[in-house]
């Protein structure tokens, strides 16, 4: 699965007009009006295996925010990349999609009860039989004076969904049925299965839809099962300080120092 992850944690060269991605294809940017801003991971997503992207841009004057979800279309069959996901990919079939907006987000369906929050400080975000290492999962402010405070509440999931650096995921979790749950995943919570039924013996890709004041967003790989050294160095290093500028003035590597602030 790890090659697969790997693979699927990029953007595909088929997107939207007005989407322009770096060479690596990991960040993607709408490079003018508001629509045109389709996106879709590389590969099909794995069962559990979290697509997850961090805002980076924001574009102020548009009504509307990202949108994320699930098609079991492959995004090189489609003749022409619709202009929205809502209502145009999703009118396609086999394709859902959820709007994030600032704050109401949860999903909480008929007949049960409202989910508690997960304590931010929980190693690893549990979604059925799904477990994600929380620490990548939730968003990180720039390095700054009051950056270890921002980053408190980025963990908390006190900021609204929206805001920049925030991070939001997809991923479907199989259920005894034979089907799956979509669920949206933001700053290291759980929001609730957003859809039911989807089919497992199809291909699911991501969908990423750059829309409206969200301009663009990056890629964040994920690592499964053991952390990587490099994380576990970060962690490390984070424990022992009050906030990221010190890091700057620590006798580390540049690429570690980089990671350290900025990841």
């Amino acid at each position: 699965m790890a090659a697969r992850c790997r693979l699927a944690a990029r953007f595909h060269h088929i997107h939207g007009t007005n989407i322009r991605l770096d060479a690596s294809h990991t960040q993607a940017t709408r490079v003018e009006s508001f629509a045109n801003g389709l996106c879709f991971s590389q590969e099909p997503l794995a069962p559990g295996q979290i697509f997850l992207v961090e805002i980076e841009e924001k574009e102020l004057g548009w009504c509307g925010h990202l949108r994320v979800g699930l098609t079991a279309h492959d995004p090189q069959s489609l003749e022409v990349v619709p202009e929205y996901s809502l209502p145009d990919l999703v009118n396609m079939g086999d394709t859902w999609v959820f709007a994030i907006t600032r704050s109401h987000n949860r999903v909480v369906l008929e007949g049960e009860e409202a989910q508690t929050r997960g304590r931010p400080w929980e190693p690893f975000l549990l979604i059925a039989r799904v477990r994600i290492p929380r620490d990548t999962l939730v968003g990180r402010s720039r390095p700054g004076r009051y950056s270890h405070i921002l980053d408190d509440l980025y963990k908390m999931n006190v900021l609204p969904a929206t805001a920049r650096r925030s991070r939001i995921g997809v991923l479907y979790a199989p259920q005894p049925d034979g089907t799956a749950d979509m669920h949206i995943v933001i700053n290291g919570e759980d929001m609730g299965p957003s859809a039911r039924g989807l089919p497992t013996t199809r291909p699911l890709y991501a969908v990423i839809d750059v829309f409206a004041s969200t301009k663009s967003v990056r890629v964040i790989p994920v690592d499964y099962g053991f952390p990587s050294l490099q994380t576990l160095c970060r962690l490390v290093i984070q424990k022992h300080i009050v906030h990221r500028l010190a890091i700057d003035g620590l006798d580390l590597p540049p690429l570690l120092k980089s990671f350290c602030q900025h990841e």
